[in-house]
């Protein structure tokens, strides 16, 4: 299952073993101090008698302001929809973001037992599933007031190759399918474990390859040295993050890529560890970009690398994180689609993985479409980052995965004007929360263009700047990407919440920009104009 409680639980002020925080990224006084405020503030924060608060991030703000960040629980129950952020500076409580709105909380007995609760949820899930479903008791506070439900995890795949794990909450009263969402998070729209290393082979040198990508041209990689003069496809000096063959199999870890003289690929196809590379090249310009410009050490910030499996499936024309295995999966594509190994790609599921180990927007409704718009955005901002000569940066996802693209101009989404995939919005509308979170994310994608860049009109398209915009305001945004991407990591790792929408997206990234730049700035002003702009006032 998705975890979701991977942090400390502090149960008073400052009671925490330093012991018990080393593995997480998590300032224990800060946790403490915010914990002793919910206590001054329980009404603000709709606190119940019988709630429990799990720490699980702090971020501290270049201005000192801490935003400690917490999963809800009632009389042991976790609160779907119950986190909150508290914000505060040097001891004072200066507010915070959550979504739930009373302190009502329903009886935890209920009618419906396990049993039925799973049955209901394998009506609504379809497919035959794998391994045993799960369920647990939870209080599901996404709706208008919290309800007694049950948890149901479903695990299989789906006709196109793609695995799902499937959450159902099911009404503990009356057995209704209240909310659903996939934790396998894809690059676009779904259609409806062996071990790394052998032997006694040690590999804990690091060296510098050269990958020979499909994509990125021939690249420096690093790698591991081992014992026996070989090496391996893995970052050491990135949290030992490293790359596998699955060799076209849908389960398992995959085998490590191993090489004698550290040249990976061909540039072509042809060769297998090709997209291995250009795999193993997107993650590390992704963590080398959250490192150098957020200052996040890995997914987790917690230094630790992640696992990337390509060669997925056969013909599969996807990518996807997994929560449940920490790892980044490529397909091969076919027909008319290359591997989905680009680097925009692979910066858009690793940052699936952040997304997860910060705000982790619940992936339906209009969360879901922030969760995507999320990726696309820091996919985007990697392919900047890493600028290179070979996939030059633009605003769209995927443009490289078309085998005849001659004028560039094919795309799995646009986000300077997201209509243009014939799907996706542009203009926020109270029905968003009902589509393909990779449609509703058009949203967030349509924002962030017009924040960064302005309505201006890419190269190749014929578009003016009047039909980039929602309000006919075209001097809406524009305050530069540097701004834009600090704005959005904040607001994400500081101010969202799992059930953070569209409106709450609005007050997030002003709060940030806020802290970032002050009330009344011209970064602040652009955010305010480009969510108007976009039609989210």
């Amino acid at each position: 299952m998705q975890n979701r409680l991977l942090s400390v639980a502090i149960v008073a002020a400052l009671a925490v073993p330093a012991s018990a925080l080393a593995a997480q990224p998590i300032n224990s006084q800060a946790a403490g101090r915010a914990l002793g405020l919910i206590d001054a503030h329980a009404a603000v924060l709709h606190r119940a008698d019988a709630d429990g608060f799990v720490a699980r991030t702090v971020v501290v703000g270049k201005d000192g302001t801490e935003h400690a960040r917490f999963d809800r629980t009632f009389r042991g129950l976790p609160v779907i929809g119950g986190d909150v952020v508290v914000h505060s500076r040097n001891g004072q409580f200066k507010g915070a973001s959550q979504t739930l709105k009373t302190s009502m909380r329903p009886g935890v007995t209920g009618r419906l037992g396990k049993a039925q609760a799973i049955t209901e949820a394998g009506a609504a899930f379809g497919l035959g599933f794998e391994g045993t479903p799960s369920a647990r008791k939870v209080i599901y506070a996404r709706g208008a007031s919290p309800v007694l439900a049950w948890e149901v995890t479903m695990r299989g795949i789906r006709a196109d190759q793609t695995p799902t794990e499937m959450h159902f909450f099911v009404d503990a009263g009356n057995g209704r399918v209240l909310d659903r969402y996939d934790a396998i998070h894809t690059a676009n729209r779904v259609t409806r474990k062996g071990k790394p290393g052998g032997g006694g082979t040690t590999c804990n040198t690091s060296a510098s390859g050269t990958g020979k990508s499909l994509f990125s041209g021939n690249v420096g990689i690093n790698t591991a040295k081992c014992s026996d003069g070989t090496y391996q496809m893995k970052d050491l000096t990135r949290g030992g993050g490293y790359t596998t063959d699955l060799k076209n199999r849908t389960s398992g870890s995959g085998t490590t890529f191993a090489d004698a003289d550290n040249s990976w690929g061909s540039n072509t196809t042809a060769d297998r560890a090709t997209v291995g590379a250009d795999a193993h090249y997107g993650v590390a310009e992704t963590w080398d970009y959250y490192k150098n410009v957020h200052g996040r050490n890995g997914i987790a910030n917690d230094g630790k690398g992640a696992l990337s499996r390509v060669h997925y499936g056969r013909n599969y024309v996807n990518a996807f994180w997994s929560d449940s295995c920490f790892c980044m999966t490529f397909g091969d594509g076919g027909g008319s689609y290359y591997p989905l190994v680009n680097i925009d790609v692979a910066g858009h599921e690793m940052s699936h993985g952040v997304t997860s180990r910060s705000a982790n927007l619940t992936y339906s409704g209009e969360s879901g479409g922030l969760n995507e718009s999320t990726s696309d955005i820091f996919g985007t901002m990697v392919e900047y980052y890493s600028n290179n000569a070979n996939d030059t940066p633009d605003y769209m996802i995927g443009e490289e995965i078309y085998v005849n693209n001659p004028s560039g101009t094919a795309a799995l989404r646009y986000m300077f004007k997201p209509s243009l995939d014939g799907a996706s919005p542009d203009c926020y509308s109270p029905n968003v929360g009902s589509m393909d979170v990779h449609y509703s994310s058009g949203i967030g994608n349509h924002f962030f263009y017009l924040l960064a860049e302005g309505a201006t009109t890419p190269a190749g398209f014929n578009v003016t700047p009047a039909q980039l915009v929602c309000n006919g305001n075209t001097s809406a945004g524009g305050i530069g990407r540097a701004a834009a991407e600090k704005i959005w990591y904040l607001a994400l790792t500081g101010y969202m919440t799992s059930n953070t929408n569209y409106a709450g997206a609005r007050t997030a990234t002003l709060n940030a920009a806020r802290d970032l730049y002050g009330t009344g700035s011209a970064q602040y002003n652009g955010v305010a104009s480009a969510w108007s702009a976009v039609g989210v006032n």
